[in-house]
């Protein structure tokens, strides 16, 4: 399997611990916010191949204690199994990046014990979320990938594994219908991030904007009743 990034440290990507952060490319949207714009088909430069990165991580024990796998969609990939199965050996703990419209997948490696932690991104109300991924093509219809995405939200909202719900905030694409949809989606989360918009030379569409602290703490308001944590993040 190729790796097309590699962040060797952070304290950040993985709740309590520290992990390294992969990035693999390949994804089935094309969400005009995201800042990996580079990795939304297989033709980014790889910097190494799973070999190569298991013997980065055996290398690191002991100054490791989990790998995030981002993307990209990681579910995308047919041998992540293997892959995970071979760096849960090493005795690490894998965080999992989706953007849920692979739930027999996901389902599949939690029940595996092959996932420790997943992080899920909500883009948008069920009306919006099309528009916000990027697939608004005449006569693409959305409506298989929305019942995959909500297929995911509930095998997450299981709690078979620790897990958070995040939405990248657009002023250009929420506004509070947006999050009282999310809300409905996710009701009965453990956890939810609202996530601040950065424009970026590597954002695939320029022109957008970040919302204002107001608007930030008005939709996370708006969540609060249904989910029992609820934070802000990338903001000053």
């Amino acid at each position: 399997m190729l790796i097309h990034g590699l962040q060797k440290m952070t304290l950040l990507d993985f709740p309590g611990k520290v992990a390294c952060t992969v990035f693999l490319g390949g994804c089935d949207f094309r969400c005009p916010f995201c800042h990996n714009s580079d990795l939304l088909d297989m033709n980014a430069e790889p910097v190494m191949d799973d070999t190569e990165l298991l013997s980065f991580l055996n290398g690191r024990k002991g100054l490791l204690d989990g790998v995030a796998f981002t993307g990209g969609e990681p579910l995308l990939r047919p041998d992540i199994a293997d892959l995970f199965r071979k760096v849960k050996a090493l005795g690490y703990a894998v965080k999992l990046d989706t953007n849920g419209t692979h739930p027999d997948v996901l389902l599949s490696l939690i029940r595996e014990g092959l996932v420790d932690y997943v992080a899920m991104d909500v883009k948008n109300t069920r009306e919006r979320y099309a528009e916000t991924v990027g697939r608004t093509r005449p006569g693409d219809s959305f409506e298989d990938s929305m019942t995959r995405i909500e297929k995911s939200i509930a095998v997450i909202l299981k709690g078979l594994v620790p897990y958070e719900f995040r939405t990248t905030v657009v002023k250009e694409f929420h506004d509070d219908a947006s999050f009282r949809g999310i809300a409905a989606m996710i009701k009965g989360a453990d956890r939810y991030f609202l996530q601040c918009f950065t424009d970026r030379d590597s954002v695939l569409q320029g022109g957008l904007s970040a919302p204002s602290r107001d608007e930030m703490e008005r939709y996370a308001d708006i969540v609060r009743p249904f989910v029992r944590d609820v934070q802000i993040r990338g903001m000053d």
